[in-house]
């Protein structure tokens, strides 16, 4: 069973999403994501100020296994991306729901409602699933 922390939404494409106390939107990689990937060596984050569209691939994370893309789960424009990551892709093995952090995002008018997100449960219940 993977780590999901109870104060998140999950995406079927294994990103995390966490709205921060000052409306932005913080997104990242699954612990399952991380572990299915393997050790990470290269991750490529968006710039800020760059528009997206809920699905639009917005990141790269490789390991020494594949390259993969991360999607963005709701629409708006990019705030900062996790610059440290280009010195230290690790974090996002070590600290998937912390340090690994992708990108902040400040979402677009109603993206968040709109959003198709998955609580705990049902991402859990979506992994079982997929066999995962």
């Amino acid at each position: 069973m993977s780590n999901l922390p109870a104060d998140l939404k999950y995406t079927k494409s294994h990103e995390w999403v966490r709205v921060l106390p000052d409306g932005l939107i913080e997104i990242g990689i699954t612990d399952h994501a991380q572990h299915a990937l393997g050790e990470l060596v290269f991750v490529e984050v968006p710039e800020a100020g760059r528009k997206v569209a809920a699905g639009d691939a917005c990141a790269v994370v490789e390991s020494v296994k594949a390259a993969s893309d991360v999607y963005a789960p709701l629409a708006g424009e990019v705030a900062a991306g996790n610059t440290a990551l280009a010195a230290e892709p690790q974090a996002v093995n070590t600290d998937p729901y912390g340090a690994g952090w992708l990108m902040r995002l400040k979402p677009a008018a109603g993206a968040l409602a709109g959003a198709e997100l998955l609580t705990p449960t049902a991402y859990q219940q979506f992994l079982e699933a997929e066999g995962g």
